[in-house]
């Protein structure tokens, strides 16, 4: 009896609004956790501001794929989203497993 192929999973993308702040917290969770399981590409390059909440939020995201060995990427930060980063010490946001799923 063979075993059957699971079919790779296809990469999701998120685009990250402009202002990241309490309000945009819990749906950018929500909307993160629907996407569990799959690659995912979030697109920074709109991000004007970034509360300390929705970074958590990420940080939470991407030690979430880094134990399902799923890849998880920020795709063109804008200036803003690299200096806030860098406030709050330029924490690693990206994961890319080896020989994880791709």
């Amino acid at each position: 009896m063979t075993e059957a192929i699971q079919p790779l999973a296809e990469s999701a993308g998120v685009s990250l609004p402009a202002i990241l702040d309490l309000q945009a917290a819990e749906p950018l969770r929500a909307e993160l956790m629907a996407l569990r399981g799959r690659p995912l590409n979030m697109d920074a390059s709109q991000v004007t501001r970034m509360g300390g909440l929705c970074l958590q939020v990420i940080l939470a995201a991407r030690q979430t794929w880094a134990a399902d060995g799923v890849p998880i990427r920020v795709d063109q930060p804008s200036d803003a989203f690299i200096e806030q980063l860098g406030a709050f010490g330029s924490p690693e946001l990206q994961f890319e497993p080896e020989g994880g799923r791709t």
